[in-house]
């Protein structure tokens, strides 16, 4: 009796209140909106016309550079005919067999090492294990061409290594064989790449493989057998995504391979342009890169589709089965090595083989360190990552917001379309961009296209927003992907949509989605080198172009100064990525 009287109670005090605030305020709240928060017809068009221009904008703005690139085709003749004769009995061979060598090599060394590891810290359990799970993500901060930098000033001739063997030995002559070439970028490659292959195995692995093991286990299979017959073909389609992957970023590579001076698509298609100024063989050239990358994109995508697993919940009783096997004695020692050897290579070493010559520059009085011009090189790089970050970040958030709203192929088929673009090399994007710009200069000479692509910031930043908006839309479509519609079928039904339904339901809760995004984005420019050493504005060097061109000149000391900047820079996603794994 006491709950119903209070129930009308209540619902006496609610009549009252609406009586009372109907007519005014809830009215007033619903005026310029139906029931179900439509707006008016006229402001409806409107909003849906700009929408529609902007996403048309943002298409042109991602397809431009590789559509011109592939129209340069069409203006097919005798010239080009030539070059491409040319080029098919000259460099064509090397590069494709260099790149060739240079994919299986590291194929196949990125899957050992990343299989390996996510073997190790998933099926067993030995101590340091929680340690190693985080810490094989390091060398992702590492940038390849900063490995390569430090690899090369400790194993070269004049090296410390080879300096005190020749000294303590007595030997004349070179020790170790040269390290610029195919094999030392393969091993370079290998160490900063296989993060790809572990994360995607890893997490496949982490989903069944202790259950299925030990299942395995109980049917009287032998750890070996287990392994060979429910693991390994459990983690293949994640082992094919993640080799893609590296192959993918080992294509689109240019300082690694121009440090090395060994002869890949990429270093020739700016060797084509920029050494010999023929813009028609480093369009073919370009365009041979693409295709290889799309075919490995597509990989990647078949691979993604079919890492697809139960997730059904083990019982809460079983959930003793799924603990790893503890490892003693040998098998120790092995999950030790396989974990500790790729660390070592990939972020370590590497590490301690900068600080050496940028501490004895440090000691040396006679050398001054570039300190004023390393805090322009940091602004430089902070505008532009900034900046690109801000519009990146920007759109994806608008396009992802358009797709969640609005069921329409075209809206998909763009957001596809810039989700591409973190595959498409920076050497690609750059030929297809300047080759645009050409164009639409000999077209309108009047407007000073060349001039505001070249010799400002748009160019490079255009460059940047085609290379990283799929980072960006990712990480934004993957927070969508927590957030149930239901929750927008309820702001329409209480008169909130459009803008207002993106500023008062969806943005409180992609906060950490694009946080992230914007932290991926922005790391992403700082290291990125092919774009910006062709399409940086005069005097802009940026921290990546500056490690490079003194990397380049044998300065190796000074180099250690942006290169460090760059890992420190790193480390921040590598933080952000350990952290979202642990709380899984």
């Amino acid at each position: 009796m006491r709950h119903a009287h209070a129930y009308n109670s209540h619902l006496k005090q609610y009549r009252k209140f609406m009586s009372s605030h109907s007519s005014n305020q809830f009215t007033q709240t619903l005026k310029p909106q139906t029931v179900y928060g439509v707006a008016p017809a006229p402001l409806l068009h409107v909003g849906r016309w700009i929408m529609w221009a902007l996403l048309a904008i943002f298409a042109l703005v991602l397809l431009l550079p590789v559509t011109a690139l592939l129209l340069s085709w069409l203006q097919w003749n005798n010239e080009s005919a030539q070059i491409l004769k040319e080029i098919s009995q000259t460099v064509l061979p090397d590069y494709a067999w260099t790149t060739l060598i240079l994919c299986i090599s590291v194929a196949i060394g990125v899957a050992m090492i990343g299989v390996g590891a996510a073997l190790a810290v998933t099926l067993f359990d030995f101590k340091g294990r929680k340690i190693f799970e985080w810490a094989l993500l390091l060398p992702l901060a590492m940038p390849a061409y900063v490995v390569a930098y430090a690899y090369t000033d400790f194993l070269q001739f004049s090296g410390p290594l080879q300096t005190a063997i020749r000294h303590n030995f007595g030997l004349e002559g070179r020790v170790f064989p040269e390290v610029r070439n195919v094999a030392g970028a393969a091993w370079v490659f290998t160490f900063c790449l296989y993060p790809y292959v572990y994360l995607l195995t890893r997490t496949a692995l982490s989903e069944r493989a202790a259950h299925l093991m030990d299942a395995g286990r109980l049917l009287g299979a032998t750890l070996p057998r287990r392994i060979r017959q429910i693991a390994l073909p459990l983690a293949r389609p994640a082992v094919a995504a993640g080799v893609a992957l590296a192959l993918m970023e080992t294509l689109a590579d240019f300082g690694v391979s121009s440090y090395f001076g060994i002869q890949t698509f990429t270093a020739g298609v700016y060797k084509a342009w920029l050494v010999m100024d023929n813009r028609i063989a480093a369009a073919q050239l370009a365009t041979m890169l693409l295709v290889l990358v799309m075919l490995l994109l597509k990989l990647e995508r078949r691979a993604q589709q079919k890492m697809r697993f139960s997730s059904n919940k083990i019982a809460a009783g079983s959930q003793q089965a799924q603990q790893p096997m503890k490892l003693q004695g040998s098998a120790l020692l092995l999950a030790w090595l396989a974990c500790l050897i790729p660390i070592m290579m990939g972020f370590i070493l590497p590490l301690i083989f900068m600080l050496r010559p940028l501490a004895a520059n440090w000691s040396d009085p006679d050398v001054q360190l570039p300190w004023q011009q390393f805090g322009h090189w940091i602004a430089n790089s902070m505008m532009l990552g900034s900046i690109s970050t801000v519009i990146t970040v920007v759109v994806a958030i608008g396009l992802a917001f358009a797709v969640r709203t609005r069921q329409n192929k075209w809206l998909h088929g763009v957001a596809q379309l810039a989700s591409v673009g973190y595959a498409i090399p920076g050497a690609v994007i750059v030929v297809g961009l300047l080759l645009a710009v050409g164009w639409l200069q000999n077209l309108f000479p009047s407007m000073g296209v060349g001039y505001w692509v070249t010799a400002t910031a748009v160019g490079i930043v255009w460059a940047y927003m085609v290379r990283f908006s799929g980072v960006a839309l990712q990480s934004v479509q993957s927070g969508y992907a927590k957030i149930p519609t239901s929750f927008d079928e309820s702001a329409r039904m209480l008169g909130t949509s459009g803008l207002h339904l993106l500023k008062r339901i969806h943005a409180p809760l992609l906060k950490r989605s694009v946080a992230a995004a914007a932290l991926l984005v922005f790391v992403d420019v700082m290291k990125e080198l092919p774009a910006t050493l062709v399409l940086r504005p005069f005097n802009s060097d940026t921290l990546a172009v500056v490690a490079y061109q003194l990397a380049r000149d044998e300065r190796l000391g000074e180099a250690a100064l942006p290169a460090l900047a760059l890992v420190l820079v790193g480390l921040l996603p590598v933080i952000l990525l350990s952290r979202t794994l642990r709380s899984r």
